[in-house]
């Protein structure tokens, strides 16, 4: 049996809201943490922002080398609320996937979400919010990467419009 030595990944739950104050004190205790965050869109009041956030809301990442660090004072510190474990140990997370999302880090260090068409043309969708409330359409593509080109049947023809893909779900 081979033991793994030198640090190693671990997840760390977060306090709501406080991934950076934790990230902050573990830093402050010596510990590598992985922050993974990426731009959102968020709508608010009829405006448009591209902000950051968390890619796992109320998790981080924890690199501890168990033979040289004290990995309890994780538990103790401010913003954290536990290391996740199996049973009284941390659960060890494979080098692989912490490698993995820094490959996807654009050069401001946020991961980069493919979000590829939902549907295909011609799939029957529906209109969330909006002046087409409920309206029921056909998929007719992509317009940009946020946007959605759906046909709907409007006054007895099929007219062309371009929607928010968050307003766009399956019929």
């Amino acid at each position: 049996m081979t033991t793994v030595t030198g640090p190693r990944w671990f997840a760390v739950q977060t306090q709501s809201n406080r991934e950076a104050k934790a990230a902050h004190h573990l830093q402050r205790q010596g510990f590598d943490i992985y922050f993974p965050r990426y731009l959102k869109r968020r709508s608010h009041a009829r405006k448009i922002e591209i902000v950051p956030a968390p890619l796992f809301p109320g998790y981080m990442f924890v690199a501890i080398d168990m033979a040289a660090q004290r990995w309890r004072a994780i538990q103790s510190t401010v913003g954290v609320l536990r290391l996740v474990t199996y049973g009284d140990e941390p659960a060890p997370l494979p080098d692989a996937i912490v490698d993995a999302m820094r490959q996807r880090e654009d050069e401001k260090g946020f991961v980069k979400i493919e979000q590829g068409p939902a549907f295909n043309r011609g799939d029957k969708v529906r209109v969330l919010a909006g002046a087409f409330t409920d309206t029921p359409g056909l998929f007719d593509g992509l317009a940009d990467r946020e946007r959605v080109a759906i046909l709907l049947d409007l006054l007895g023809r099929k007219v062309r419009v371009m929607l928010s893909a968050d307003l766009v779900v399956a019929a």
